[in-house]
Parts: structure tokens; sequence; C-alpha cells
């Protein structure tokens, strides 16, 4: 079966209700600049990964292990993986 290359974004940030001093400062920050409407800002990763697989569920399905494995801490952050797009 012939292999295409995929391209899939990763967004990983920190669990709700975990601290997020980054984001704490840059909601304050915000506020300052009288961007009062701000309710929280989290602050996190953006990875992209490009990678072989015979389809794109298949190319998804390994990013999620990767993140499960490696990119995301499972005790403290959360991730969402984006469509698979061919490359």
């Amino acid at each position: 079966m012939k292999h295409r290359v995929y391209r899939i974004a990763v967004h990983i940030v920190p669990r709700a209700g975990l601290l997020d001093p980054q984001g704490d400062t840059i909601t304050d920050a915000l506020h300052s600049l009288g961007f009062k409407h701000v309710q929280s800002v989290h602050v996190g990763r953006h990875i992209v990964i490009e990678t072989e697989a015979p389809d794109a569920l298949q190319a998804e399905t390994a990013v999620q292990e990767m993140c499960e494995k490696l990119l995301a801490n499972p005790v403290t952050e959360d991730f969402e993986i984006t469509s698979a797009v061919p490359v």
C-alpha cells in the first residue's frame, strides 16, 4: 500500500483548573491595556507534524499516540489534533 505524507497540527494546553502562570500574566496585561472582556488566556504549544501513512485516519491515529506517549503530559495537559491534510 502506498503511503502519503500528511500534515497534522497539534494544540497542547494546560488542563482546565490547573495553574497557568503565563496565561494569568497575559490576562492581567490585556486587562491593563483595556481588554477587560478577556476572561482567561491559556498558553500552550502548537506543533506541526508531517508523517507518512496509508490514509488520513491512520496518520491522525499515529499522531494521537505520539501525543499520549511523548508530546503532551497526560496529567497536566490536554491536546487537540486537526484533520490530516495531504502535503
